[in-house]
């Protein structure tokens, strides 16, 4: 039997009185001595850091943080090291071009590259120069000239989308169908063929697969895996935590990627894919060592088939559902599109682009349902950095949190309600006041989504479709659909809507 002499007793016996000790003097020193001490918020969040990881992983952040504006002003202290900004100037001072010294990519929320890509991580992870010479290369594949040679490829899922919606409705015109599957279904059918040069055939098969079911896994793992890097010696624990479903989930996702990239990459085709266009300009930029490497190749892969699947197919189902609660201005979406096409044939990037009525409707459905509801988090350089007119020391956290910004009342009018003729000239007398600027869900700067155009142009060709081909009413279990949680990306719940086809 083990026995302790009186000196290791007492060691041990002050531990809980040492540790106790820390945590008053850090808790003071955050609350009355910390270079952010002046900045309003609650005092709890001044003093932990436990408000935000409970209310982050309950899945409440975006509407905490949106109380917490609506209390403290435009900007917000939501934990000791962390500033929350909602003001519209906020957006060029943090992520923009001209922000001097820049405000760096916070790379400890996204965690480590799952494919190793180390010192050769993708996109969402490098530093600046490597991420501007990948984004070089990989902005030929989202260029307008590449988006018209993929318009034929878009329009022949779309086709399959309306084709098999009609299918699942044609038996009982009463049935149910839950427009999140089907538009998540389209969405990866599409990227997947962008990316690797096949689909999932999703919408063929009509439910989804192991591997995109692992990609909504591995999106709430984030979240779970940025909580725990926060608290040293708990990192280490992550997989234990994760759980081993999660874990294998993670790796699947991994191993899709790279299996489907390198079988692309064995294939001989001009076809106008992504990589089609990369490797156009990859071979030249390669030996200056310029081009785009194995492991970068990877890792970009298993971005777009997130960043380009799950956020489009966000878009389109909360439209929809704010549509239909809004029956008056689905009309008048319903009359515009339908006098706007003899047949669906018409439907270019060129003529959606000129629906006045749909992109009005498509920035508000951005704003009211912003796909990426949270954080883009950044840290203030070596030696702070001014922001707002006042000094942020080095090593803070800022960001733009986009669903307070655009539910804010300082920022527009009836915040909570859908209103698409707010970004119309005849919505200008009424909603002038409105900050429309501070919209951005693809962010702003050199570091903001490289896809956009496609995006819009897909939600365009998408919604134009459904609206043109269907008549659409939402089911009664669907009425609260928008209350749901964020866990990085919203926690979608089935979106149930009867359909019947346009005679």
């Amino acid at each position: 039997m083990l026995s302790l002499d009186a000196s290791t007793f007492n060691i041990i016996a002050l531990f809980p009185v040492i540790l106790i000790a820390y945590i008053a003097l850090k808790v003071s020193y955050n609350i009355f001595l910390h270079p952010l001490r002046s900045y309003p918020g609650p005092i709890l969040c001044a003093a932990s850091v436990l408000p935000l990881h409970k209310v982050s992983l309950d899945g409440y952040y975006h509407t905490w943080l949106h109380d917490l504006h609506k209390t403290y002003g435009p900007v917000v202290r939501h934990a000791p090291n962390n500033l929350s900004f909602i003001e519209p100037e906020v957006w060029n001072e943090i992520y923009g071009h001209k922000s001097t010294p820049l405000f760096q990519k916070s790379f400890e929320a996204y965690g480590p590259d799952i494919f190793g890509g180390i010192p050769e991580p993708g996109l969402l992870r490098a530093n600046d120069v490597s991420h501007a010479r990948q984004r070089k290369l990989v902005a030929h594949a989202f260029s307008d000239k590449a988006l018209h040679d993929q318009q034929h490829l878009l329009k022949h899922y779309v086709e399959l989308l309306v084709r098999k919606l009609k299918e699942a409705i044609q038996t009982d015109p009463n049935s149910k169908v839950d427009m999140v599957n089907w538009y998540n279904f389209t969405t990866f059918d599409i990227m997947s063929d962008l990316t690797f040069g096949e689909p999932l055939k999703l919408l063929e098969e009509s439910t989804y697969s192991p591997w995109v079911r692992s990609v909504f896994a591995n999106v709430r793992l984030l979240q779970v895996g940025e909580t725990i890097r926060a608290w040293p010696g708990l990192e280490i624990l992550s997989k234990v935590i994760a759980g081993k479903t999660m874990m294998a989930k993670r790796k699947l996702h991994m191993q899709h990627a790279i299996d489907r990239v390198e079988k692309r990459m064995a294939l001989k085709t001009d076809r106008p894919d992504i990589w089609t266009h990369v490797l156009r300009h990859n071979g030249s930029a390669e030996g200056k060592g310029k081009g785009l490497t194995q492991k970068e190749m990877y890792s970009n892969s298993g971005l777009f088939m997130v960043a380009g699947t799950e956020t489009t197919a966000t878009l389109l189902s909360g439209l929809t559902y704010y549509l239909l609660k809004n029956p008056k201005k689905l009309e008048r979406l319903n009359k515009e599109i339908r006098e706007a096409f003899a047949k669906s044939e018409d439907m270019t990037m060129t003529t959606l682009g000129q629906l006045a009525y749909m992109n009005a409707c498509i920035s508000e459905g951005l704003r009211i349902y912003p796909p990426v509801p949270g954080k883009l988090p950044r840290l203030a350089p070596k030696g702070g950095a001014m922001l707002r007119g006042k000094f942020i020391p080095e090593g803070t956290t800022v960001a733009m949190v986009q669903y307070p910004a655009y539910h804010s009342e300082s920022n527009f009018k009836d915040p909570d309600s859908f209103i698409p003729e707010r970004w119309l000239p005849e919505g200008a007398e009424e909603y002038g006041t409105d900050h429309r600027g501070i919209v951005q869900p693809f962010s702003v700067g050199p570091r903001s989504c490289v896809g956009k155009n496609l995006a819009m142009h897909e939600m365009r060709l998408v919604l134009a479709s459904v609206i043109w081909n269907f008549d659409m009413q939402l089911c009664e279990e669907s009425d609260t659909w928008a209350d749901q949680k964020v866990y990085i990306l919203w926690e979608k719940v089935p979106l149930m809507v009867r359909l019947q086809p346009v005679r």
